[in-house]
């Protein structure tokens, strides 16, 4: 993350966002916390200049992401507002309008309430296609049309917004109420070819064990990271996305057996088996090369 200083001329912020684990959400209208936000480790920093804003302070937020991403430094997703909303259009075009400068620190857009793949693909033809398209599914429209967002080309990857999600089906929002959703979100991921999707923040913003609970739980549904609400949360949510020494040292004994022994521990050793394995010793020389 570049805290200072002269950005690059050219950001891959698709594969920026691709990769990323941890994406952590800052207000808008909270520029002194920029940098903060950029410094706390989070693999993506997303400016909000929707549910973290109030209406009265849109403007004054878009103002300072625009300036922050333009002469501040700041490499960052922008989550704009809900395509309905009124606010929408004159973000879209000032964000993009920053595209056309040599240097910004815009990775690309992250699109609330997503329903219709009518306003992605527009939106997309707009962007540079070396910038990040995030459709943020929060409605049961969203979740049934979930495999038709994933598939709008050039759509980088979906996340979750399980608040709004349950709030639209009024269903509870702790986590084991929304097993399906998740699954789905996975599925029509894997299923368009895109990178598995960011899960829904955990609300606790102190509380380790339920941060830690949330994030191994979504990784165990095959969710490529999570969304954060606080600095706090990161490092958490890292450690839990990382393989287990267990699972390395399960790794490593299941590479040392193949194409030898027909089992381990028990286990019937074949090649999705092998795959998994190799999978794991892949993420934790990630995760150790990181560190």
């Amino acid at each position: 993350m570049t805290a200072a200083g002269t950005l690059p001329e050219t950001i891959a912020g698709a594969e920026v966002i691709t990769q990323a684990v941890t994406a952590l959400f800052v207000p808008g209208d909270r520029p002194e916390r920029f940098q903060k936000a950029a410094a706390a480790d989070a693999d993506v920093v997303i400016i909000d200049l929707e549910d973290a804003v109030a209406p009265s302070e849109k403007s004054l937020a878009l103002a300072s992401t625009v300036d922050a991403l333009v002469r501040g430094g700041i490499r960052a997703l922008v989550r704009v507002n809900a395509a309905d909303s009124a606010s929408h259009e004159t973000e879209v075009k000032s964000l993009l309008a920053i595209t056309e400068l040599k240097h910004h620190g815009l990775l690309g857009l992250m699109v609330p309430k997503a329903e219709q793949a009518g306003p992605l693909t527009a939106l997309r033809e707009a962007l540079p296609e070396n910038l990040a398209l995030v459709p943020l599914v929060e409605s049961a429209r969203g979740l049934v049309q979930a495999q038709v967002l994933a598939s709008v080309p050039g759509v980088t990857r979906l996340a979750f917004g399980a608040v709004d999600f349950a709030l639209d089906l009024n269903a509870d929002s702790d986590d084991r109420f929304l097993d399906a959703a998740r699954s789905q979100l996975v599925l029509a991921s894997r299923a368009a070819g895109i990178a598995a999707p960011l899960d829904s923040p955990c609300i606790e913003i102190r509380d380790v064990d339920r941060v830690a609970s949330s994030a191994r739980l979504a990784k165990k549904f095959g969710f490529g990271g999570k969304l954060c609400i606080h600095p706090a949360q990161v490092a958490i949510v890292n450690a839990e996305f990382l393989p287990s020494d267990s699972d390395i040292e399960w790794a490593r004994t299941v590479i040392g057996a193949e194409g030898g022994a027909a089992q381990v521990d028990g286990r019937m050793i074949d090649r999705p088996v092998t795959e998994r394995a190799k999978r794991i010793l892949h993420q934790a020389r990630k995760g150790s090369s990181n560190g």
